[in-house]
């Protein structure tokens, strides 16, 4: 699957990683994951898939996967998936197919699946909106949650219905080229 342009595993993860690092815990664009990334407990998958029907059955793997796996281990997962729904209105159709898997599984208030994409753009917005980068990431990527560690961490953090706003505050304080420069840093090939 991998051409001699395209990324490794180690490299994907790598970026993941630094991405995670760099934007989302360096700009404190998600409270809770500085926490779980110090401990340990996020799991990082790369899948291999290249279609919907591949991803799907990697999805359903690892969301079953996360419900066995004691949370003290792997509290979350991010499963990266670099070769399939590269284009962003592809990757937003097949949400409604994790919402399907969920549903299937039974696993409604027991795991949600956050989204990030390279091109993400909020519905209500346009795609220079900075406010956008909250949700964008090196590869595309579903973010495993337990439901429980979440309520836990919500509630344990003071006014977590402003964190949005918070952000999109830092994205503007940032800018547009202060973004770049991240974006540059953290897409970067050679970040090991």
């Amino acid at each position: 699957m991998n051409s001699p342009s395209s990324p490794s595993h180690d490299q994907v993860i790598a970026r993941t990683r630094h991405w995670l690092e760099r934007a989302v815990i360096g700009l404190n664009l998600c409270p809770f994951a500085k926490g779980v990334h110090v401990k340990g407990q996020i799991r990082y998958v790369v899948s291999r898939a290249g279609d919907d029907e591949s991803l799907l059955d990697d999805l359903q793997r690892e969301l079953l996967t996360l419900c066995v796996i004691p949370a003290e281990e792997v509290d979350t997962t991010l499963l990266i998936h670099p070769w399939a729904l590269t284009d962003f209105a592809d990757f937003l159709r097949f949400l409604d197919l994790v919402e399907v898997v969920l549903q299937t599984h039974r696993l409604h208030g027991v795991l949600q699946v956050a989204s990030f994409h390279p091109d993400y753009v909020f519905a209500d917005s346009t795609p220079e909106d900075i406010g956008n980068c909250t949700n964008r990431s090196p590869y595309p990527t579903l973010h495993l949650l337990r439901e429980a560690s979440l309520d836990r961490a919500v509630a344990a953090f003071p006014d977590a219905a402003r964190i949005y706003e918070r952000n999109l505050q830092t994205l503007r304080q940032l800018g547009a080229d202060g973004w770049q420069t991240l974006a540059a840093d953290v897409w970067r090939p050679d970040n090991e």
